[in-house]
């Protein structure tokens, strides 16, 4: 079902594939290669809703062998881009401004990262997008918010 939107648009395209969701997810990653260092798989976008999962190895680890802090941040910052990019109507336009994260359990595991918002987001001003880290058990590893700065285009 197309909703105009370029993101879910190519996102159901990709579906349709063989390992469409890979496809999808190295695509996105590659608009910040920094995505890539986690691996990401979103397995879910939609408007206002976007989850993606990467899995505990080697290098997203720290040194006493749970997932890094900042790796759990790269995939909640790349969850929220991707909620934004599906969500925001033609007209706006979009800036990271902060980010605000407790860290509340180890992550011992691969995670799953949930990055929600509203439809009252998408006006003008600055605007929090919700994130929340999971590891396999369902414990809550990490969560926040994520601001951005939603702006008017200019007339081009």
């Amino acid at each position: 079902m197309a909703t105009g939107n370029y993101l879910i648009n190519l996102y159901e395209r990709c579906l349709k594939l063989p390992f469409g969701r890979k496809i999808f997810s190295a695509m996105f990653a590659r608009k910040a290669p920094y995505f890539k260092t986690i691996k990401p798989l979103i397995t879910e976008l939609k408007p206002n809703f976007c989850q993606l999962t990467f899995k505990k190895r080697k290098a997203v680890q720290n040194h006493i062998g749970t997932v890094h802090a900042i790796a759990v941040c790269n995939g909640m910052e790349m969850a929220m881009g991707a909620l934004a990019e599906a969500s925001i109507p033609k007209h706006l336009r979009w800036l990271p401004k902060g980010m605000n994260v407790q860290y509340l359990a180890k992550t011992e595991s691969d995670v799953t990262i949930e990055a929600s918002s509203s439809e009252s987001t998408w006006q003008p001003g600055d605007q929090p997008i919700s994130v929340e880290a999971k590891r396999s058990d369902g414990t809550v590893v990490a969560a926040g918010h994520i601001t951005i700065y939603v702006s008017e285009k200019p007339n081009r």
